[in-house]
């Protein structure tokens, strides 16, 4: 496991258990791998992939698949699992980067593209606007590539409930204007763990940006994410996939937690594959359109699947 010069409260906690043998990633083309990074580190851009050291990426890339971080490197929360970099951007703006991601996936080939960003709490929109830019400039130059969102929560910047509420709605809005193919906006861990796990974020609000987006673009399936490991129960995970569904939420995916760092929250057990079979199941049983569930799979994973991609004249 990777060390960490930062110190957190999980420094000192040894992991409790060795990582099984079913926790091994494919790594795909080593010429591709090394394509995509370099146009990243040439660009100056950054993707999740990279960032949170996924382990399906060269699986990924080589399907014509990646996941850009839009919004800089620094995140102005401090999720317990998280390996982006927290910190304060102090309202830093790179005007450019929408161009250099549009450029990016032009000249990689992407057929299926997934936009994410760190926190912009420091921002106004929280953002939305962000990802408003970044969709454009990769349409202008190939309006035929698939493009997905993965947001944060867009909460924030009020006190009053009823009016952070509405300001949520309203960047939210902003986003699902711009037509993506799916929105995504993961809840990460069941109820009980959200406030150790996901610091800033809650439960009942991204229940609630989940709610809205089907009701502001009903045709715009939308799609979350829960990572297990972190001492959740089965019952608890199996409530969680009821809770995504009383919001209509279309998509999910189910993946093992895997410690970044030291500095990040341990790993409390590794499920078997066979318990993501049986997570599957009750999924597609609960009504799940598209179900994603294995160690290794990310929010991400397979994203492109089921979806007709066109080809660019």
């Amino acid at each position: 496991m990777p060390t960490s010069s930062r110190q957190t409260q999980f420094s000192n906690i040894p992991p409790k258990e060795r990582l099984p043998k079913w926790i091994k990633s494919s790594i795909g083309k080593v010429s591709q791998l090394e394509e995509v990074q370099s146009l990243v580190k040439a660009n100056r851009l950054h993707t999740i992939c990279e960032e949170a050291r996924c382990p399906n990426r060269g699986e990924c890339y080589a399907a014509g698949t990646a996941t850009f971080l839009i919004g800089g490197s620094l995140c102005t929360r401090s999720c317990a699992f998280c390996q982006v970099e927290k910190g304060s951007p102090n309202k830093a703006i790179d005007y450019l980067e929408a161009d250099r991601i549009a450029s990016a996936v032009q000249k990689l080939g992407l057929r299926y593209v997934v936009i994410t960003s760190v926190a912009r709490d420091d921002l106004p929109d929280h953002g939305a606007s962000l990802f408003t830019r970044t969709i454009a400039a990769i349409r202008k130059l190939n309006s035929t590539i698939a493009i997905e969102v993965l947001t944060p929560d867009f909460w924030g910047g009020c006190g009053d409930h009823k009016i952070a509420t509405t300001k949520q709605r309203e960047r939210l809005a902003e986003v699902l204007q711009a037509n993506p193919i799916c929105f995504n906006h993961n809840l990460e861990t069941v109820e009980r763990l959200q406030k150790e796990v996901r610091r800033g974020a809650t439960y009942t609000r991204s229940l609630g940006l989940l709610k809205a987006a089907r009701e502001l673009a009903p045709t715009i399936p939308t799609k979350s994410g829960l990572m297990l490991g972190l001492g959740e129960k089965k019952e608890e995970v199996i409530k969680t996939l009821k809770d995504l569904r009383s919001v209509e939420c279309q998509r999910i995916t189910l993946g093992q937690y895997l410690r970044p760092s030291l500095a990040h929250i341990p790993v409390q057990h590794y499920w078997k594959p066979k318990d993501f079979e049986e997570f599957a199941q009750i999924a597609k049983e609960l009504g799940f359109d598209k179900v994603n569930s294995g160690p290794l799979v990310r929010s991400s994973y397979h994203a492109s699947e089921d979806v007709p991609l066109a080809t660019a004249e």
